[in-house]
């Protein structure tokens, strides 16, 4: 049950997992690492005034989540993986988001959340709803589709359940 390296005193390292050689990696680190690279530069170049209602901002955010997702969990092979893939990059993503959410907001409130921080936090809620599904979805597919056609059929069956869910955040 011990491996032969371990068992001799000698534990040689396993391989790097990553390997930032392979376009698939690329796929991944983009599809985790792009909404909040669009939400930092949302908030920056012209955040939201208000949190009344999304605007295309969050929209695009949001959207951007489940797709990059979806993306990430598609690189992977087997059920478990793919589904685990697209939850896991569309946590981080979310993270990532509400963090540049918190960053950016200039003005520190008490009793309500600035408007950039609001659009961040309803942005990656619409998202992993949407991620929710599209995991599902993926891991469904995993062993009969391609990695084009479930990252594809992922992305927009997320996409749909996050257009549904996103004007809902707003309503008081």
């Amino acid at each position: 049950m011990i491996p032969v390296s371990v068992r001799l005193g000698t534990v040689v390292p396993p391989e790097d997992p990553e390997d930032w050689t392979r376009p698939l990696t690329w796929v991944a680190a983009i599809g985790m690492l792009a909404p909040p690279a669009v939400a930092l530069a949302w908030f920056i170049v012209a955040g939201p005034g208000d949190s009344t209602h999304p605007v295309l901002g969050t929209w695009t955010v949001a959207l951007a989540l489940v797709v990059g997702a979806a993306a990430a969990g598609g690189t992977q092979l087997g059920r478990l993986r793919a589904f685990t893939g697209t939850l896991g990059a569309g946590l981080l993503a979310a993270l990532l988001v509400v963090v540049a959410g918190a960053v950016s907001a200039g003005e520190r409130q008490v009793g309500s959340a600035s408007p950039s921080l609001a659009h961040a936090v309803a942005a990656a809620l619409a998202g992993l709803a949407g991620a929710s599904p599209a995991a599902a979805l993926g891991a469904f597919t995993a062993n009969s589709w391609s990695r084009l056609q479930r990252g594809a059929a992922a992305a927009a069956l997320g996409a749909v359940v996050t257009v549904a869910v996103l004007p809902g955040l707003f309503r008081a």
